[in-house]
């Protein structure tokens, strides 16, 4: 049985390269040696995790994922939020002691952040610095979105979960398409799934809440298939396909989970949505790394760009995302892993 490392452990893999999702039970030691790993990191995040991993090993344990509650999201969403600020200026305060390898992304990044603010373009939450930024227009770019014909013929649709995107949400919903969205910085889960038929009103789906209480939550084992992936975006190039996120790597992870389980391959489209101000052409290709997810198609409120990017796709390298992407994942991937564990073992009850 080969053995990839991630995290303070091992996580086993069967011969066909999928995980063994039984075989592995953390211990409340490596959540805590996990949290250490990012010394930016609370108390109460530490608490959360090792009450996860404890859970994990009770038999009959409900679902990691209700684990977190509203509150506790909106805490843990801006105490990330505060960890990614200071490694930007971290990184930006290496200038003249030889740049950090990240550090060109961070000053677009801030450029763009900067821009939708002085210019009143972003809506709320606000500052939007830090996030996926809820740009003005971002319904009619959604409706763009939902104008393309792979819109139109997908059947299942993974969305992120991000404020500009709750508009396609709701239109894949309303459209009933299955939408696939990922738990909140994948701290309780890995993707849940909503389909309007089980829905009452569907503007209540489309946030964390509604996908928390309406979503059903997939392991790794489902196979599914995803017709059409769209990602938020701090700043995209229209002529080459780069993208930049907000700088914690989900959209990067999750795009290697997916192909990893088979749900989608090089054919699957990648679609934004973001301000046309958010359109920028200084993003380095030789620069990006082998997770970097490029985008084939852009919609903004007021056009639709086809990128013909020639930027390869990730492949999937689960091993490769987890050891090089934000030191957030550790933690997030452990919670990740002991849902996974809790619900086979639920099944198999």
């Amino acid at each position: 049985m080969a053995m990839v490392s991630l995290l303070a452990g091992r996580l086993p893999l069967q011969s066909s390269g999928k995980l063994a999702l039984s075989a592995f039970t953390p211990s409340p030691a490596m959540a805590d040696a996990c949290s250490c790993k990012f010394t930016g990191l609370s108390m109460k995040r530490r608490s959360l995790v090792s009450s996860c991993v404890q859970a994990s090993t009770q038999e009959g344990s409900a679902a990691v994922a209700g684990v977190e509650s509203e509150e506790q999201r909106l805490e843990l969403d801006a105490e990330a939020r505060s960890a990614m600020a200071a490694v930007a200026e971290a990184q930006a305060g290496r200038d003249g002691q030889g740049a950090a390898p990240g550090a060109w992304k961070w000053a677009i990044r801030k450029r763009v952040w900067d821009l939708l603010e002085s210019e009143n373009l972003a809506q709320l939450p606000r500052p939007v610095h830090h996030r996926i930024p809820n740009f003005v227009g971002a319904g009619a770019a959604a409706m763009k979105l939902a104008s393309l014909p792979a819109f139109e013929t997908a059947r299942c649709v993974k969305v992120n979960p991000d404020t500009p995107q709750k508009q396609v949400r709701f239109l894949t919903l309303n459209g009933n398409k299955i939408l696939m969205t990922p738990q909140p910085r994948l701290r309780t889960g890995f993707f849940s799934i909503l389909e309007s038929s089980s829905i009452p009103y569907l503007p209540d789906a489309c946030t964390s809440a509604g996908v928390a209480k309406f979503g059903k939550p997939i392991s790794l084992d489902d196979k599914l298939k995803v017709d059409l992936i769209v990602i938020g975006s701090v700043a995209v190039d229209p002529k080459t396909g780069a993208r930049l996120g907000k700088g914690e790597g989900f959209a990067e992870l999750e795009y290697g989970i997916l192909r990893w389980m088979g749900a989608i391959d090089d054919s699957t489209l990648v679609v934004t949505t973001v301000h046309d101000q958010q359109l920028v052409d200084d993003i380095p290709l030789e620069k990006l790394l082998i997770h970097d997810v490029p985008v084939d198609i852009i919609c903004t409120p007021t056009q639709i760009i086809h990128t013909n990017t020639k930027i390869p796709k990730p492949k999937g390298q689960l091993g490769i995302l987890l050891t090089i992407l934000s030191p957030n994942f550790y933690c997030s991937c452990l919670l990740v892993w002991c849902n996974a564990i809790v619900t086979t073992q639920y099944r198999s009850l």
